[in-house]
C-alpha cells in the first residue's frame, strides 16, 4: 500500500511586500534582491492578530472543500513549521479545533525548510500501515515574525505562507514512491535562533540584544544548500532508477533561485521541468514546497514523476520520489 496526495489547499496573506518597498527602509534595490535571490515580492501578514494556525487552517479547509469531505474525517494532522503560535500546546492542535477536525490527534515538527518532506514520509508511514484513512500534512510558516527587519541580508528573503497535502491509500501503484533524509546539527552554528529556547530563554536581555530573529551566515549556509540539494537529488534519481527524461517535474525549496538552478544542473533536468515559485512568494520555509504544489496543480496529471527537494537550518535536508496520483486540472481551486 503506498500513500498518495489526493487533494492540496493553500493560502497566503494578502499583503504583497516588494522589493521596491524595501528600498524604502534598507539600503538595497530591487536589482539587488532579484540578481542574488530571484525574488521580486513575498506575502507578509500585517494582522497581529494572526499566527501561523490562522494560515494553516485556511489551507486545510480549501483542501477539505477540494476533497468533498469534512475535517472530522481527518484522522492525523502534522504541521511542519518553526513558527508555531507558541512553545505550546502544539500549532497542530490549534489548526484541527479551528477547521473542526474533532476526530484527529496531531503534532508539530521543526525541521525547518525540510519539514515538509519530513512530514510527508512521517505521515505516509500511518497511511501505508493501514493504521488510518486520511492524514494531513500542513507546511506553514510566519517568518516575518522572526525576521529582523534591519538586516538586509535575511529580511528580503522570507515571506509568510501555507500549504496543505491530504494523504490516502493509493488505488494504483501511484503515490510516495522513496525518500532520502538526513541532518548534520554541526550546521546548526550556520542558521539559527539564538534565543528563545531552554538554552537561552527569552529575558530582557536577550530582547534588547536583538537575539530572537533568525541568524543567518549566508555563504556557508549557500555552500551546504548547492550541494547537499543537489546530490541528495540526484541520489533519488539513481536509486529510484531515474533519467532526467523520466521526470516530469523538480519540486525544489524555494530559497535562492541558484540553488534552484544548481540543483537542477546536477539532476540534468532542464529549467521547462522546474517549479518555481520564488520570484512571487520568497522563502516561506516549510511553506514553499505544498504552495508550489498548489500553484502547479492544474498542470499535474496522474503518473507524472516529481522529485522534491529541500535543504534547512540544523542542517536538514532531503529529497522524495512522488508519482502523481490524480489529474490536477479536475481539481477546483
Amino acid at each position: 500500500m503506498k500513500a498518495a496526495i489526493t487533494a492540496i489547499g493553500g493560502f497566503l496573506p494578502d499583503n504583497i511586500v516588494t522589493n521596491f518597498d524595501f528600498e524604502k527602509i534598507l539600503d538595497t534595490t530591487d536589482e539587488w534582491i532579484t540578481t542574488r535571490t530571484g525574488i521580486k515580492q513575498r506575502h507578509i501578514e500585517n494582522d497581529p492578530a494572526k499566527a501561523t494556525s490562522d494560515m494553516g487552517a485556511k489551507a486545510v479547509e480549501e483542501l477539505c472543500k477540494k476533497r468533498g469531505i469534512s475535517p472530522e474525517e481527518i484522522d492525523l494532522l502534522i504541521v511542519a513549521t518553526v513558527t508555531p503560535d507558541m512553545v505550546f500546546p502544539a500549532t497542530a492542535n490549534l489548526i484541527c479545533s479551528k477547521v473542526g477536525a474533532k476526530n484527529a490527534w496531531g503534532f508539530d515538527l521543526g525541521a525547518a525548510c525540510s519539514g515538509f518532506i519530513y512530514g510527508l514520509a512521517t505521515g505516509a508511514q500511518f497511511i501505508e500501515t493501514g493504521r488510518y484513512k486520511k492524514v494531513v500534512i500542513v507546511g506553514a510558516d510566519m517568518m516575518s515574525r522572526i525576521i529582523d527587519y534591519t538586516d538586509r541580508t535575511t529580511c528580503v528573503i522570507f515571506g509568510d505562507g501555507a500549504g496543505a497535502v491530504l494523504l490516502e491509500a493509493s488505488k494504483d501503484d501511484n503515490g510516495i514512491q522513496d525518500f532520502i533524509l538526513h541532518s548534520d546539527g554541526n550546521g546548526a552554528v550556520h542558521l539559527h535562533m539564538k534565543a528563545g529556547g531552554s538554552l537561552l530563554p527569552p529575558s530582557h536581555d536577550t530582547v534588547n540584544d536583538r537575539k530572537h530573529f533568525v541568524h543567518q551566515e549566508g555563504q556557508a549556509v549557500f555552500k551546504h544548500a548547492v550541494y547537499n540539494m543537489a546530490e541528495v537529488s540526484a541520489k533519488m534519481m539513481e536509486k529510484s532508477k531515474l533519467t532526467a527524461n523520466d521526470i516530469t517535474w523538480l519540486v525544489p525549496h524555494q530559497a535562492n533561485k541558484r540553488i534552484i538552478e544548481a540543483t537542477s544542473s546536477r539532476m540534468g533536468i532542464s529549467t521547462d521541468k522546474v517549479m518555481m515559485n520564488i520570484e512571487k512568494y520568497g522563502n516561506t520555509t516549510a511553506g514553499t514546497l505544498p504552495l508550489l504544489l498548489w500553484d502547479y496543480e492544474k498542470r499535474l496529471k496522474a503518473g507524472d514523476n516529481l522529485i522534491l527537494s529541500a535543504f534547512g537550518g540544523g542542517f536538514t535536508w532531503g529529497s522524495m520520489f512522488i508519482k502523481w496520483a490524480y489529474d490536477g486540472s479536475k481539481s477546483g481551486k
